[in-house]
């Protein structure tokens, strides 16, 4: 087996919400793969905390992807320090909980908005950058962060975090289609229950309950979402696109 199989060493890659939560877990894997990382998200000083953190192959870039416009300035901040991407990791996102009678419809405009719309407009943002990197042997790379909630119903009333990411999953697969004759493939990944600001309730409430609930008897941590990404960025997944991975210990495809 060749050793560059799973080798991202060198490689540019975006990871939006990558200040926190599975974002900055995504980044570190990167960074300590060797790749170079451009963490993004909308708090600056977060961005800059992480990038300092994380040494000279990471580079704080702030941007909302919440908008149009704001995908659009993220782009235009990345094409200031480099040329091309060869991977662009879409992961900001939001949730929204409410019981069915109350549950606003602002929750819908916030969520799918950032979840949904947001990966496809900062990916037509970056287009120019990943097409700079794309080769038929080494095409560029689009990895949007879905999650398990989208493949089953989930235990909380969040009714457009679920829709979204559905939504997400099957935009992953449109997007493949278009961009595959562009030497770039575009999967997701469906995380399960890792820790972090967004689950935070969660470990609050169920406690040892939660590891024993998970076929593999555990929840994630970094090596399993920074493995499948980087998995996703490498040489061994050339060939491989419009594919939705559950990364959740078997919780959605097991149980």
């Amino acid at each position: 087996m060749s050793s560059r199989l799973f080798d991202v060493a060198g490689r540019h890659v975006l990871v939006t919400g990558g200040s926190r939560g599975i974002g900055e877990m995504i980044a570190r894997g990167l960074v300590e793969a060797g790749a170079i990382v451009y963490v993004s998200s909308r708090n600056a000083d977060a961005c800059q905390q992480v990038t300092d953190e994380l040494g000279e192959s990471a580079i704080a870039v702030p941007g909302d992807v919440s908008t149009g416009d704001g995908c659009r300035s993220l782009a235009a901040a990345v094409r200031e320090h480099t040329d091309h991407l060869d991977v662009l990791v879409n992961n900001a996102g939001a949730t929204w909980g409410a019981g069915i009678d109350d549950y606003p419809d602002e929750a819908w405009d916030k969520v799918l908005g950032l979840n949904v719309a947001g990966p496809f407009r900062l990916t037509v943002a970056c287009l120019d950058l990943l097409r700079a990197s794309a080769t038929a042997d080494g095409p560029a790379r689009v990895v949007n962060i879905g999650s398990v909630d989208g493949i089953q119903i989930p235990a909380f009333e969040s009714y457009a975090y679920s829709a979204s990411k559905a939504a997400i999953h099957h935009l992953t697969r449109h997007m493949g289609q278009r961009l595959a004759r562009e030497h770039i493939t575009v999967n997701a990944i469906a995380p399960g229950l890792f820790q972090s600001k967004m689950t935070e309730f969660i470990f609050e409430a169920g406690g040892d309950d939660l590891e024993q609930s998970m076929p593999l008897r555990r929840t994630g941590r970094q090596d399993d979402i920074a493995g499948a990404v980087i998995y996703l960025a490498s040489p061994a997944a050339a060939w491989v696109t419009g594919v939705v991975l559950p990364v959740d210990g078997g919780f959605a495809t097991l149980r």
